[in-house]
């Protein structure tokens, strides 16, 4: 077989490496943590760590950055970073979004937290703003859910429980009985930090630097772009206005 036609033949069974986000269409890439909660178990405290943290927040700001986004939320091992339909990185291939999100996710963490980790990526597509809206509205919610029922069973940890008894006291405990159950051991969900109940959110803002013309011999005041990191974001409906607002 000629080279040339062997090169075709191979290239035509790269099945998926045709496949785009189509035209119009609002991204979002999630990147989320690989066995994330063995990692995390022997190096960071439970069931929040702000070094964590502070370590999730830098590597949404580096995704944040190299996709051109316009807002990133994380909570708990994961990031999403919304792409508005105007991008057109990478052609806006499936392949080499996910590929590429997921490698510079796993560059920032590993370089921020000083030792190999690993992120795996997916896209989700949306066809207007109210579903941007109702995906971030989504991962919050979930990161109260996953924020309560951390907070449930390292407690029960810390009193001694095994992973067993303290997965069996939780199975079919509601918001209510598990609240309670923090009570009575002196913990106010709603006194809990924000950041760890509702995410964090990253979006660039405009801001103002005072300079000085050397040419001119004059003061000038010059734009400039930077990345705001919330960590005292709003919830429901508050919450669902300010990510339409960062769709503008």
């Amino acid at each position: 077989m000629k080279g040339k036609d062997l090169e075709t033949r191979m290239r035509s069974l790269e099945w998926f490496h045709s496949l785009a986000v189509l035209p119009g269409a609002w991204i979002i890439i999630r990147v989320d943590g690989r066995s994330f909660s063995r990692f995390t178990e022997s190096r960071f405290d439970k069931p929040f760590d702000e070094r964590f943290s502070a370590f999730m927040i830098e590597t949404a700001r580096t995704l944040l950055n190299e996709l051109g986004g316009c807002y990133a939320y994380t909570e708990s091992d994961e990031i999403s970073v919304l792409l508005k339909p105007s991008f057109d990185l990478f052609d806006r291939e499936v392949e080499k979004l996910v590929s590429i999100s997921a490698s510079v996710a796993t560059a920032a963490f590993t370089h921020a937290v000083g030792e190999p980790a690993h992120f795996d990526s997916r896209v989700w597509m949306g066809a207007a703003v109210e579903d941007v809206v109702d995906y971030f509205s989504w991962r919050q919610t979930d990161a109260a859910r996953c924020a309560l029922n951390g907070w449930c069973y390292w407690t029960l940890r810390g009193e001694g429980r095994s992973r067993r008894e303290a997965t069996r006291m939780l199975k079919n405990s509601d918001v209510a009985a598990k609240n309670e159950l923090l009570f009575a051991r002196g913990v106010n969900f709603n006194d809990v930090p924000t950041w760890q109940r509702r995410g964090v959110g990253l979006w660039w803002e405009t801001f103002e630097r005072l300079g000085h013309d050397p040419v001119r011999g004059v003061d000038v005041t010059a734009t400039r772009r930077r990345i705001h990191v919330e960590k005292d974001l709003p919830m429901k409906d508050d919450y669902r206005t300010l990510v339409q607002r960062l769709t503008a």
